[in-house]
């Protein structure tokens, strides 16, 4: 079943030239990417994940750290774009598309998008923890981690300091480089999609409110109400997979 999507809506994004795209957690939910909050389960299910993201946990158990984020990469590694995915890298056959993700997974690249900035950082780009030289070497297996809770992290080539994962835990500041991307991707869009996020996690929730204070229109997909739907344009209530798709069919770009 299609998204009904307001002529205003199609009408904006038939205009644009430069597409924003603003992506959560529900972007990559209907790929089997569990959201960061869900319940987990087999060894990790007695885990509260926000325990495990930040600095101090890492600090005291690098090995439990370690095995949790290669976990998240085997479940990354097994899933596939889904039509959500797919329909925003077939948007750059006809528009400018510029997206901003707080995912962690390499869905969007998968896909075949070519511009995408990782606000919170990403899965596989594991760097050193003292010198944040990136890492090459050959990880852990992630296979690993889905038998044991806990894996040792490799050790970088350069200063011999346990490598790790290339994630923004809490309590940490956003890569720059990820955010001055992200950053004008706002300023230069002509339209803003956010899509699948609870638009509750700041600053990154703040960009798509910098767009609407500018009078860029804001699409929202989001098949609940979330904390940008008071700054949305239009709120669509779908979710990415049905909405982008039934998008992309209305500016008859899809292939």
């Amino acid at each position: 079943m299609g998204a009904e999507l307001p002529d205003d809506a199609v009408e904006a994004m038939r205009r644009a030239e430069v597409v924003t795209v603003f992506t959560g957690a529900g972007m990559s939910a209907e790929s089997g990417v569990a959201t960061f909050r869900d319940v987990e389960t087999g060894l990790w299910q007695r885990f509260d994940p926000a325990q495990i993201a930040t600095p101090e946990a890492w600090a005291s158990d690098p090995g439990l750290v370690w095995a949790w984020y290669q976990w998240r990469a085997h479940i990354v590694h097994e899933a596939a774009p889904n039509r959500g995915h797919r329909a925003l890298a077939d948007l750059e056959r006809t528009h400018t598309v510029l997206i901003a993700t707080q995912n962690v997974d390499d869905l969007h690249e998968r896909a075949g998008s070519s511009s995408v900035s990782h606000l919170h950082g990403s899965l596989f780009a594991p760097r050193c923890s003292n010198c944040a030289r990136p890492y090459q070497g050959i990880d852990a297996e992630p296979e690993q981690a889905v038998h044991e809770l806990r894996v040792e992290p490799p050790a970088c080539p350069a200063c011999l300091s346990p490598v790790r994962p290339g994630v923004v835990w809490f309590g940490e500041g956003l890569p720059d480089d990820a955010w001055r991307s992200a950053a004008s991707a706002f300023t230069f869009a002509d339209v803003v999609l956010v899509v699948g996020t609870s638009g509750v996690v700041y600053p990154a929730a703040g960009l798509p409110e910098r767009a609407a204070a500018r009078g860029i229109p804001v699409i929202e997909f989001n098949p609940e109400p979330s904390a940008l739907t008071g700054i949305a344009t239009h709120s669509i209530r779908a979710s990415a997979a049905v909405g982008l798709s039934a998008m992309l069919d209305a500016l008859g770009a899809s292939g």
